[in-house]
């Protein structure tokens, strides 16, 4: 409703309800969970609409001659049309009796209407004092359901703790920490760090490749560092020495006139260095940790490593038990949702990527924006659908949670916040009381399910796990390594 009725007198109020009483409304489902709302107008509504439309557009037109809102009548259908006002009059009829209808019918509505045979049609049947039947089809809340919720069965994979963990995450620490010292009687090695100066030239052209050269770049000789065939090139080679070493570029190399294509590189070592690694001992710890032994260090990161293989464990029996409910879901997910879904995974996107300082306005064309919309719809409707699956569980078992446990949560986190003024309480409320009933959720599903373990992770799988928990415990440094060795390819 428009601003000016909130201060409406009471006769007014009551002509407008009047007005809504007026309105017949029915309903009909229709596929996809939308709903058609066919609705009866009466005469005088269409009459008021046309009437309003035309004192609405007075007071915004100016005409020569006449003051602004005093315009006559038969001067403005005359100047605008009466086609323009009937359209007008009818875009501001919908609106309302749309409104009227969803409170009248107390239909849950989701996003916009759309006029059934479209707003055209519609406009050449309407006569402003004329009766004017209208259906809306508008998206509206699913009503998931599951055909089961007990005695489901899943396959989780497990994942083991590996106590060989400790000592590679040591050493990697190690070599972080570790001092480059020059090496000037031996030819260069796997794990040095060469000073190079090169010039790379398309081997089909002999063109020179763009960014293709540098001058006294640390590189460091450890396979994926650089194109195929750059750093085999180097090993073996002695500071001072010169050298010609043919590479391909990778088909999916980013830089697009350069996948794919064979170069040579004229390679100079200038300079050799190895990495000299600190002792093993209560120091080491000192700089890599918090930890004032290696006992206390070793200690802490066993301890990290099993929590985190629990908490993948715990990941993957989660989603296998929600993969497994989603697969009694019975739902249709209404368009608008899933498009809901598919601009909150863009913002996450958005969000990672201006987190790494890239400029997401220029990387975000209308092209790409498009592309990803596309490509990220399957993961948006798998989303949309464990979430409808985890209302229907809580709705068919009656699972709730009791305030204490919300209010608790909510104070605990909030003793975390050094800044209390920047949280918004509601949303705080809102996301704990979301974490809770999800974890009470599958909390219940996992004691009324059967999990087996599954086969062992893909090899590449596996590489990406490792990697991840690598993040999760490896000892932060208190100091800064020597000067990193260049990682970017040539």
């Amino acid at each position: 409703m428009s601003p000016a009725a909130s201060t409406a007198s009471k006769p007014a109020a009551s002509k407008a309800t009047a007005g809504k009483a007026d309105l017949k409304v029915s309903t009909s489902p229709r596929p996809g969970s939308r709903l058609a709302v066919e609705i009866a107008v009466p005469a005088g509504r269409t009459q008021t609409s046309h009437d309003q439309a035309l004192e609405k557009l007075s007071r915004s037109i100016k005409l020569p001659g006449f003051r602004k809102g005093k315009v006559p009548r038969a001067v403005l259908v005359q100047q605008l049309g009466p086609l323009r006002i009937r359209a007008t009059a009818l875009e501001d009829l919908v609106d309302s009796v749309f409104r009227d209808a969803l409170q009248q019918a107390e239909i849950a509505a989701i996003g916009q209407p759309s006029v059934d045979g479209g707003f055209e049609a519609l406009l050449e049947r309407f006569e402003p004092g004329k009766d004017l039947s209208l259906t809306l089809e508008l998206d509206v809340q699913p009503t998931p359901s599951l055909k089961s919720t007990k005695g489901l069965k899943a396959e989780a994979e497990t994942v083991a703790y590996d106590a060989g963990r400790v000592d590679e995450l040591i050493d990697q620490s190690r070599r972080q920490l570790a001092t480059l010292v020059p090496v000037e009687k031996r030819a260069a090695a796997s794990g040095d760090v060469a000073v190079i100066s090169f010039q790379g030239t398309y081997a089909d052209n002999g063109e020179a490749i763009s960014g293709g050269s540098a001058d006294a770049m640390e590189v460091e000789l450890e396979d994926g560092r650089m194109i195929p065939g750059f750093v085999e090139g180097i090993l073996g080679m002695k500071p001072g020495e010169s050298k010609t070493v043919a590479c391909q570029f990778p088909d999916d190399y980013p830089q697009d006139d350069a996948a794919g294509r064979k170069a040579s590189f004229e390679i100079s070592l200038t300079e050799l260095k190895a990495r000299e690694l600190p002792a093993l001992d209560d120091a080491f710890a000192q700089q890599a940790s918090d930890k004032q032994t290696l006992a206390e260090l070793r200690a802490d990161l066993e301890e990290r490593l099993k929590e985190d293989a629990e908490r993948r464990n715990r990941s993957n029996r989660h989603d296998a038990l929600l993969a497994a409910l989603v697969e009694q879901l019975e739902v249709e997910l209404p368009e608008t949702l899933v498009q809901q879904e598919i601009v909150s995974l863009l913002e996450q996107t958005a969000g990672q990527l201006a987190q790494q300082g890239m400029d997401v306005k220029k990387l975000f064309t209308p092209q790409l924006i498009q592309s990803l919309r596309e490509t990220s719809r399957p993961e948006a409707e798998q989303r949309l659908k464990r979430s409808l699956a985890l209302q229907a569980l809580a709705k068919a078992e009656a699972i709730e949670l009791e305030a204490g446990e919300i209010e608790a949560k909510v104070k605990e986190l909030s003793r975390g916040i050094s800044d209390s003024s920047r949280i918004d309480p509601a949303r705080l409320r809102q996301a704990v009381q979301e974490d809770l009933m999800r974890d009470k959720l599958l909390g219940w599903l996992e004691s009324h399910s059967t999990i087996t373990e599954k086969a062992p992770e893909a090899a590449g799988d596996a590489k990406a796990a490792k990697g991840e928990a690598n993040a999760d415990a490896k000892p932060k440094a208190k100091k800064a390594s020597s000067k990193k060795a260049a990682t970017s390819e040539a």
